[in-house]
């Protein structure tokens, strides 16, 4: 079974589109959306385990350049 978690992003001023689309290029994100709020944009993200989460996608997404914090809300079936 996979795991999903997603993530919030805040970004610099003016960069929300760059970062957007700089995020949703990086494998293992099913989708990264703008929104409004406290957040800029939110990112759907997929691996086969916890693991691979933080190790592949999730370290991708906090080097992409523009990003001034991220919240990460893995995704729980109860």
């Amino acid at each position: 079974m996979s795991v999903q978690a997603y993530v919030l992003v805040q970004t610099e001023v003016g960069a929300t589109v760059g970062v957007r689309s700089a995020i949703a290029a990086i494998p293992g994100v099913i989708s990264a959306e703008d929104v409004t709020g406290p957040y800029d944009i939110i990112v759907r993200a997929e691996a086969p385990g916890i693991d691979e989460l933080g190790r592949e996608v999730l370290s991708a997404i906090q080097q992409v350049g523009g990003i001034t914090r991220t919240l990460t809300c893995p995704v729980v079936h109860l």
